[in-house]
């Protein structure tokens, strides 16, 4: 029953440092969880801070609530997807902010629930839901898309390039009700000669398309400058390429003035810089971090101020 109290922040030191937390500072954590880097934005920003949490999974709402309780009316938490940032903040009182963070790896409390279905790790229903009011499951992707679409998902969103094997390996397999299910009909297709599990990949793939992961992140990104308080940061942790891509090229084009294309002389766009990027390289989690938490592994923090 602690198992979710125990969710290890990732890059907690260097989070703090680069959003240069401030005592009555005001600050958004776009996916709050359970509540580790919460509590630790909520310590360094006493006397008087306070603390938006969004979530789009409603059961760490509930832990965050417990977790973060002591805090009083300093912290207000949101059931709902990040993707509706701006809405939020400006409901909430939070704009302008002084910093706003985006972790977007899973939790323990999703990764270890096996009923959740986000890991081949423990048996479970092939769910994958983070809003587990949606209507679409991983099951309702792997039993009924044909060959072509499954093999879609998997190679855009897990970047697999047995992408078509795996999903006729799926289509004559199913119907698959268990992520053990799936995960030994991906293995058999792809082989085990990799560092990682065969069905790393198709995992990811599924679960970014159950909860449109992309999409819900290609939206909260264009709005963060206008949140941002002029010298407010924004700090964005990624797990995977994809992720890592549309955030870098997020603050990328909104640290220059000009978008215009090269062969256009003079501006026509008229965009001006809203952000001076901090981190010229993603940081990444120390050896020691690693070895006491493997999960922190591929995790890439990129920082930026607003100008």
């Amino acid at each position: 029953m602690n198992r979710p109290l125990l969710h290890t922040p990732v890059l907690l030191d260097e989070v703090l440092e680069g959003l240069e937390i401030r005592a009555g500072g005001r600050y958004i954590d776009c996916t709050v969880g359970t509540g580790g880097h919460a509590r630790a934005i909520l310590e360094r920003s006493d006397p008087g801070g306070e603390l938006l949490g969004i979530d789009l999974d409603l059961a760490a709402i509930v832990v965050a609530e417990r977790q973060l309780s002591s805090f009083g009316k300093r912290v207000t938490l949101v059931h709902d997807s990040f993707a509706q940032l701006r809405a939020i903040a400006s409901a909430e009182g939070f704009i302008p902010a002084d910093g706003v963070l985006l972790d977007l790896g899973l939790s323990s409390l999703q990764l270890e629930s096996a009923e959740r279905g986000f890991s081949f790790q423990r048996d479970g229903p092939l769910d994958m839901r983070m809003d587990r009011d949606g209507d679409i499951t991983a099951a309702h992707l792997v039993n009924e898309l044909d060959g072509a679409e499954l093999a879609e998902i998997i190679a855009k969103y897990g970047e697999e390039v047995k992408a078509r094997a795996i999903a006729r390996a799926i289509v004559r397999n199913r119907p698959l009700g268990t992520t053990l299910e799936l995960a030994n009909v991906v293995a058999r297709a792809v082989g085990r000669s990799r560092r990682l599990h065969p069905a790393t990949r198709t995992f990811q793939a599924l679960r970014i398309a159950v909860n449109e992961e992309l999409e819900a992140l290609s939206t909260v990104l264009p709005p963060i400058p206008a949140i941002l308080a002029k010298g407010g940061r924004v700090a964005i942790i990624s797990f995977h390429s994809l992720e890592d891509r549309l955030v870098k090229d997020f603050m990328v084009r909104e640290s220059r003035d000009c978008l215009c294309p090269p062969e256009i002389v003079v501006c026509t766009c008229g965009h001006k810089r809203t952000l001076q990027i901090l981190t010229k390289k993603p940081v990444r989690p120390s050896a020691n971090e690693v070895a006491q938490n493997p999960r922190s592994r591929s995790a890439k923090l990129r920082v930026a101020i607003r100008v």
